[in-house]
C-alpha cells in the first residue's frame, strides 16, 4: 500500500523530507537534523539555500524581497509574519534581504521593494510589487490558489 507524500525542505539543514499527506505536517521534524520543518515564521533565504527551498518543496512558496531601510517593507513585515503563522504548513514563506543577497534580487529583476513572488514547483507563478495590508495579501494569495478555503 502506497502513501502519498509531500517533499518539504528543512529550513535548518536543507534536507528534503518526505511527509505523508495524511499526517499533520505542522509538527513534523526533519529526518536529518531533527528540528521542526515549520516554525510559524518566514525563513531568511540566501543564495545558497534559495533554489532548494523553491524547487524541492511540494508546497507553494511565497518570497518577500525586502530591505531593512525600506519603510513599506517594515510596515508589511508583521502582516507577512502573521500569514506565515496562519498558513503554514500549506505553504512556505521566505524572506530575501536584497541588500545581503543582491544576486537574487538581480536574478528576478526586482526593481522595487517590497516585492512578493509566488512559486510552484520551482517556477514563478505570480509577482506583486508594493506593500499589502492583511486583506490585500490574503486576496493575492487566494487569487493565485495558494490558500485553503478555510482561510479565505
Amino acid at each position: 500500500m502506497s502513501t502519498e507524500v509531500r517533499h518539504i525542505v528543512c529550513p535548518h539543514c536543507g534536507g528534503v523530507n518526505r511527509v505523508p499527506v495524511d499526517k499533520p505536517a505542522a509538527n513534523a521534524d526533519c529526518g536529518r537534523c531533527h528540528q521542526h520543518l515549520f516554525m510559524g515564521r518566514p525563513i531568511a533565504a540566501t543564495k545558497a539555500s534559495f533554489d532548494t527551498l523553491i524547487a524541492r518543496n511540494d508546497i507553494p512558496v511565497v518570497v518577500d524581497f525586502w530591505a531593512s531601510w525600506c519603510g513599506p517593507c517594515k510596515a508589511m513585515e508583521p502582516i507577512y509574519e502573521r500569514m506565515a503563522r496562519e498558513l503554514e504548513p500549506d505553504m512556505r514563506f521566505l524572506k530575501v534581504d536584497t541588500e545581503a543577497e543582491p544576486a537574487l534580487a538581480a536574478r528576478f529583476h526586482i526593481r522595487s521593494i517590497p516585492t512578493l513572488m509566488a512559486f510552484r514547483n520551482g517556477h514563478a507563478v505570480a509577482q506583486q510589487a508594493g506593500a499589502l495590508d492583511a486583506a490585500g495579501l490574503r486576496a493575492w494569495l487566494k487569487r493565485h490558489a495558494f490558500t485553503r478555503t478555510s482561510h479565505a
